[in-house]
């Protein structure tokens, strides 16, 4: 099998304990729900979903059916799936034909589940999403009262599974007033449920920065994203934990993602030569520098340019010229032992030297999400201990 430019690590051990922080901090009565959406924030669906599993988790959360599909052919059967987003009406059968739950956000929805339900001889299982406030998606609640009816009438069809929201910022302080209000607004479509005499099964509206900073936000399930993988939603999220446990510091959350790649070659500099595409950078001096044998198309952001770093045999060793599409160049010149072959750490640690996901984040301005989602698929992904 030919070799990829780069490739990504996933730590096993590393998932577990953040799982297992998690879980303490939910309680052991809510369902862990593993977000896996956006190809499970870069880190493959097809290599992650078998390590939650692993890890004692049994229900994915995905942003499309087409995800679900993905989730589907990697999970053990007796895992769970729910679609959160887009599901378009030819895809409903499908979903209900293999047990896969998905969110509802407007009444018309409901009428085209019924008939799919009934052709196929199998309930369908709804999350009724309602709109507190975030106005993404979510059934406004001059419609909510006719659904609840709807689906009372046709609960041998389609079963009440779930009813949530999305909060619209609640890894930040300063939107605390807003998810206050989001918080009592669900409440009161929770109370037309109970006057109706018609409750879900599940009551779920909290995501890693609400289950981890707002306990009333636990419900019966929480999906849990961006926290699984090792970071914290936002520094207030860390900083309101730090005061909780009072501590000055804490690695709670552990990375379990590492990209690597290796030096495609060596090359020497004479002083004066520019490197790399256009005049970005010129040789102040005779340089030695190494090619690596990637760039912006395998997810390795331009905005680095002149600006980042690798790790060679432990140290940093700077970006010099333009990131281009296949290769970038990186100054090696105090590094005399690095050859050609030498594995290059692009995000993770090496000997005492670490780049984080924020390393890249914070000169490139892009959100860790949108870093690592923006990953291509091909980059093979392993598991390692």
């Amino acid at each position: 099998m030919v070799k990829h430019s780069s490739r990504i690590e996933l730590k096993q051990s590393a998932l577990k304990a953040n799982i297992n922080f998690i879980k303490k901090k939910i309680g052991k009565k809510a369902i862990f729900s593993s977000v896996v959406k956006a190809n499970a924030y870069g880190h493959g669906i097809e290599s992650f979903v078998p390590m939650a599993e692993k890890a004692g988790v049994h229900h994915f959360s995905v942003a499309s059916s087409f995800e679900a599909e993905e989730v589907l052919n990697a999970c053990h059967e007796k895992s769970q799936i729910m679609i959160m987003g887009i599901i378009y009406e030819e895809d409903i059968p499908w979903a209900i034909e293999n047990n896969i739950e998905f969110f509802v956000y407007n009444y018309d929805r409901l009428p085209i589940t019924l008939e799919a339900a009934k052709k196929i001889g199998k309930p369908a299982k709804v999350h009724i999403e309602v709109e507190t406030g975030a106005n993404r998606t979510g059934m406004p609640a001059e419609e909510f009262p006719k659904a609840i009816n709807f689906l009372k009438k046709n609960k041998e069809h389609i079963v009440f599974q779930g009813l949530c929201t999305h909060f619209g910022g609640a890894e930040s302080l300063s939107n605390q007033f807003k998810i206050d209000k989001q918080k009592a607004k669900y409440k009161e479509f929770l109370k037309i449920c109970r006057d109706k005499k018609f409750e879900p099964n599940i009551r779920h509206i909290a995501c890693s920065a609400a289950a981890l900073a707002m306990p009333d936000t636990v419900y019966d399930l929480v999906r849990v994203g961006v926290a699984q993988y090792g970071f914290w939603p936002s520094p207030d999220i860390y900083y309101h934990h730090l005061q909780e446990t009072d501590k000055k510091s804490d690695g709670a959350l552990k990375r379990i993602f590492s990209w690597k790649t290796d030096i495609m070659d060596i090359r020497d500099v004479p002083e004066g030569d520019f490197i790399g595409y256009g005049t970005a950078f010129q040789a102040s001096h005779k340089m030695k520098i190494a090619v690596m044998p990637l760039g912006y198309s395998n997810g390795y952001p331009r905005a680095l340019s002149n600006r980042g770093y690798v790790l060679i045999a432990g140290k940093k060793a700077p970006i010099v010229g333009l990131i281009n599409m296949n290769l970038f160049m990186v100054d090696i010149s105090h590094i005399p032992e690095a050859k050609v072959g030498d594995e290059v750490v692009l995000i993770g640690r090496q000997k005492n030297n670490v780049i984080n996901v924020s390393s890249f984040t914070n000169t490139t301005q892009l959100l860790n999400n949108e870093m690592l989602s923006r990953l291509p698929s091909a980059i093979p992904r392993t598991i390692v201990k």
